[in-house]
């Protein structure tokens, strides 16, 4: 009996903002601030946030733990040098989010400590970065995200400020943020229409400048909002129906954060949310989030994601907003742990601004063990136990590489067990990195330079290939069956042209867990490659690998009836002038020619021991 639904049904991505040619002129009749409330803060918060955090600290020791470090770090940053207009390479967004911690801290402690110093500092920051020639539009989100910290300063110190200053600030808030958004959703401005996290980012930025000035700048404000709202369904459109954020949960911390952002300033400012959080998919997506870490506390990092564990302040709002402070069972951990770390960063005032009213440390025990989350990249999850650090888990996914920020890695997973992290993906390589050396990183064509990059195509993840080809990009794998202890993927599209079938089954026993590859229709000689990335010293007798990693040990063993042989290289990309190394990391392989008859069997499974 099948446990999960499985279908093709694909989100459709709304593009009403351009449907009229120009996005200014398909923007509804209705006043967007008809409703706005009249008096600061609006934005975000309103004035009675502060005594009620307050209050909810008096009974949780990590909000009042979080808020004096909070407080330190203000201290400490007052003596910062101003911000400087410094690009790396083509983005300024490093300046938009240090601009963003140092204002957003400032005027928390300004009413959380009730010091004026704060707002004056915070003041002096603003003053200096509306001096700068502009916000770096070529970059949008760099616009966006300095809107935001402007906006928060503006808001919510708008009591502290006199009124040349208040003018002076507004002006800059419309002059380098507002006014270049009109201009550029007038030329037709991409991420305005498009399902990705550019699309929240910008108009969630943007909304809370509208909402901050709009009292005193009335005509750009309602342009904003109405352009926000008619171009927020295709950023949202990407969560349906599970909640699985196509770019990975890397940016689900991104792009989501900006969602939350722009839903609570909305309702703060127009007493609406506009009905956003009740998009397909968005709200569940707090669930996915948590089902996509892994008891180590790490990300399945597929796409352009890092491992981490990291902490992810959106989970704080979907606590708050689902009133299930359990998602919170690991982020409250690495919450405490940052606190405690001396000279370690500060997490900043999300997590602090949306704090739930009930605090928790207990497991989500209510979720399911084995999960499936379809979509643009559907991903399968199972898991032991949620409050066992030691649970086996296996995340393992299918969809497409043409999908934003997307790798080459269709069929891939990751595998922990012991408290072990042992199949692992590379993760992404910095931007700037790789765009300064030439790399058109952006183009995800069958033959674009952005598959030249190792971490990036599949011959650095966990799936196969064959005859060192690179996957079919616009081949979306998906998968066919699961129940409480099996997925089944059919990864037939991704080769299309190099074998006819390709199926991918993953079968779990308790701990122990055996993957089985068929291939059919392979050119005989074909050369088919398994690859299993691991951080892992890995000893090789025959046809068995030990694993050993943190005093544990994990036997991976090639079934004897399979094809190919086991073997294990480093994972050393081409020596080509702009690839990263992986130090520490290893492939495990196993390597198979295809008979006269063109299939292929690879059965390999895995058995954790200690030691």
């Amino acid at each position: 009996m099948k446990l999960f639904r499985l279908t093709s049904r694909f989100p459709i991505i709304t593009l009403t903002l351009l449907l009229c040619g120009s996005g200014l002129s398909a923007y509804p009749a209705e006043d967007p601030l008809k409703t706005l409330k009249p008096t600061h803060p609006r934005v975000l918060i309103e004035a009675h946030h502060w005594p009620a955090l307050k209050a909810k600290a008096e009974t949780d020791p990590l909000l009042a733990q979080y808020i004096a470090q909070l407080l330190v770090e203000a201290d400490q940053l007052l003596e910062a040098p101003p911000l400087e207009r410094r690009k790396q390479g083509r983005r300024l967004l490093s300046v938009s989010r240090e601009a963003f911690r140092r204002i957003s801290i400032w005027a928390t402690a300004r009413h959380l400590a009730d010091e004026p110093r704060y707002a004056e500092r915070a003041e002096a920051e603003m003053r200096q970065l509306i001096q700068f020639s502009d916000w770096n539009p070529s970059h949008f989100l760099d616009v966006a995200e300095m809107t935001a910290a402007l906006a928060i300063g503006y808001d919510w110190l708008y009591n502290d400020l006199d009124a040349a200053a208040r003018e002076t600030i507004r002006k800059g808030i419309v002059r380098l943020g507002l006014t270049p958004a009109v201009q550029a959703i007038r030329n037709d401005a991409w991420w305005a229409s498009r399902d990705i996290n550019w699309n929240q980012v910008c108009l969630g930025g943007l909304t809370m400048g509208a909402l901050a000035v709009a009292d005193e700048s009335p005509e750009v404000a309602r342009k904003i909002l109405r352009a926000a709202r008619e171009g927020i369904p295709n950023g949202l459109s990407v969560y349906a129906p599970d909640g699985v954020y196509p770019e990975g949960p890397g940016y689900w911390g991104y792009g989501t954060v900006y969602q939350c952002l722009m839903i609570d300033a909305v309702r703060s400012g127009l007493g609406t949310s506009w009905d956003m959080e009740k998009t397909p998919g968005f709200l569940p997506s707090g669930r996915a989030q948590v089902q996509l870490t892994g008891p180590t506390g790490r990300f399945f990092n597929f796409s352009d994601g890092r491992e981490g564990p990291s902490l992810q302040a959106a989970m704080f709002w979907f606590a708050r907003e689902l009133g299930e402070p359990e998602l919170l069972y690991q982020q409250r951990g690495l919450l405490q742990s940052r606190l405690s770390r001396e000279g370690s960063r500060g997490p900043g005032i999300l997590p602090l601004i949306w704090w739930p009213d009930k605090a928790t440390d207990a497991a989500p025990a209510s979720l399911p063990r084995a999960w499936l989350g379809e979509g643009h990249t559907p991903v399968a999850v199972f898991r032991s136990s949620w409050s066992d650090p030691d649970a086996f888990y296996l995340a393992c996914k299918a969809g497409k590489g043409s999908e934003s920020h997307a790798h080459l890695d269709a069929g891939s997973f990751v595998l922990e067990a012991d408290g072990v992290r042992w199949a692992v993906d590379l993760g992404h390589q910095g931007y700037h990195d790789l765009e300064s050396k030439g790399i058109q990183l952006w183009d995800n064509s069958q033959n674009g330079n952005r598959w030249d990059v190792f971490r990036l195509n599949n011959r650095s993840h966990n799936t196969l290939t064959i005859n060192d080809q690179l996957h079919r990009v616009d081949g979306r794998a998906r998968f066919t069956y699961i129940d409480e202890s099996t997925a089944k993927i059919d990864l037939s599209p991704v080769f299309k042209g190099q074998a006819e079938k390709v199926w991918r089954h993953f079968e779990i026993t308790g701990h122990n867990m055996t993957l089985t590859d068929n291939l059919q229709g392979l050119e005989p000689g074909a050369k088919v490659r398994w690859t299993m990335a691991t951080r892992a010293d890995v000893a090789i007798d025959g046809a068995q690998a030990t694993l050993r990693q943190d005093g544990k040990r994990m036997q991976v063993t090639l079934d004897s009836q399979s094809d190919g042989r086991l073997k294990v290289i480093p994972a050393d990309p081409p020596d080509d002038g702009f690839n990263a190394a992986n130090p520490g990391t290893s492939l495990l392989i196993v390597d198979a020619l295809a008979p006269d008859s063109g299939a292929v069997t690879i059965e390999v499974q895995f058995k954790p021991n200690d030691l």
